[in-house]
């Protein structure tokens, strides 16, 4: 099988290859380096490079013993987790160390359990599968970022993982578990700190302005893997869902660069009446295909229905906390349907070239807006959320 492992895993510009086609290389081996703001990109898989470009593709020998590389020794945590190339697994994708390089003394570590998109549950089935990794990675990072208090934010629905959560901190003080509301999207920093810190982010600014720090379930576990365990970020946690014949299935640890058609095998193969394939959340997710290969930052890989034929005129209503202008007349252009007026959400304002929201999850109406869309010319309205 063959593995493709994408150079641009991160924010910044993709990584420099430090091998060659004909080179054989090891699982957890350091394949590619950042020129400048990102991260560290290793082999997950033992075989042969076979192929450069914008990826590198490895032929994957047939068998793949556990063993892996180890990131080299460093001075101290915040190296480890850098050598090991971990970055924001919620899809964010901003190199971790650089994060975690902020000091906010007497301030919050918190973890963002919130997993808010709908199918997705790979972030809540390790957490009950391993809930103290969570423990032991929050001792990690509050003494990282040199935080007194940490906080899990997560949703009351979870019992399961609540419990097994509460187990683990009952005798720590410092750490406790904080109930985000059961909405879309919780799990954004502003709202985490709105609700958790009853502070107002205003849109531009980073969670660290109000002396906290947050970090995404499998980020942590990353963390964790490469402190305690020195192995660089090679996996990748996932949610399969929607049109195949397992309908929601977790898929824990699969290496970097496995391409999407083994899923849905594992998963059972297709419905009848499957549609588009979505790599991430039903809201933030984009369009993928047979061809895409998983990465640092793919969460779900969904299955979607058949759009419906609508050969109408459209109205688009976009918004920062679902999908954007370019995702929505995809859609439109998949139902059949033209573009013939868009507006963004009244509470999108331009911040240093980009429209972010001034109060993600508090959602207004929009009767002034679907109004100058039907000016428009739109008989159909699609909005992002």
């Amino acid at each position: 099988m063959e593995v493709v492992i994408s150079l641009k895993q991160h924010v910044g510009a993709p990584c420099e290859p430090v091998v060659k086609v004909g080179d054989y290389v090891k699982k957890g081996q350091l394949i590619a380096k950042p020129s400048s703001l990102g991260a560290n990109i290793h082999s997950s898989v033992y075989g042969k490079v076979t192929k450069l470009d914008d990826a590198i593709t490895i032929l994957a020998d047939e068998e793949q013993p556990d063993d892996f590389v180890k990131i080299p020794d460093t001075k101290d945590n915040l190296d480890a987790i850098k050598e090991a190339g971990v970055v924001g697994a919620g899809g964010a994708g901003f190199p971790t160390d650089v994060k975690l390089f902020t000091k906010i003394e007497g301030g919050y570590l918190i973890v963002n359990a919130a997993e808010c998109e709908p199918l997705l549950s790979h972030n809540i089935e390790f957490i009950k599968k391993e809930p103290d990794v969570i423990a032991r990675g929050i001792d990690y990072l509050m003494d990282i970022v040199s935080a007194s208090k940490g906080y899990i934010a997560i949703k009351a629905k979870h019992r399961e993982a609540i419990l097994k959560l509460n187990e683990e901190i009952k005798n720590k003080k410092n750490i406790e578990l904080r109930f985000l509301p059961n909405i879309y999207p919780a799990g954004d920093e502003r709202v985490i700190v709105r609700e958790l810190l009853g502070e107002i982010i205003q849109p531009g600014e980073l969670p660290s302005k109000y002396n906290a720090v947050i970090v995404n379930v499998e980020t942590l576990k990353n963390c964790v893997m490469a402190i305690e365990k020195r192995r660089p970020v090679i996996t990748k946690d996932l949610t399969v869902a929607g049109k195949v014949k397992a309908e929601n299935k977790v898929f824990l640890d699969q290496p970097i660069g496995m391409p999407i058609t083994h899923y849905i095998d594992e998963a059972g193969g297709y419905l009848q009446g499957n549609g588009e394939i979505v790599i991430g959340g039903p809201f933030t997710g984009k369009r993928g295909g047979e061809n895409f290969h998983i990465t640092k930052l793919s969460g779900g890989v969904l299955f979607a229905v058949e759009f419906p034929r609508e050969e109408s005129d459209f109205g688009i209503l976009a918004c920062e906390c679902g999908a954007d202008e370019q995702r929505l007349t995809e859609i439109v252009e998949s139902m059949g349907g033209k573009v013939v007026s868009s507006i963004r959400c009244k509470r999108m304002i331009e911040v240093n070239g980009r429209f972010r929201c001034e109060k993600p999850g508090e959602c207004p109406g929009q009767t002034e807006s679907v109004m100058k869309l039907k000016q428009g010319g739109a008989k159909v309205i699609i909005a992002g959320t």
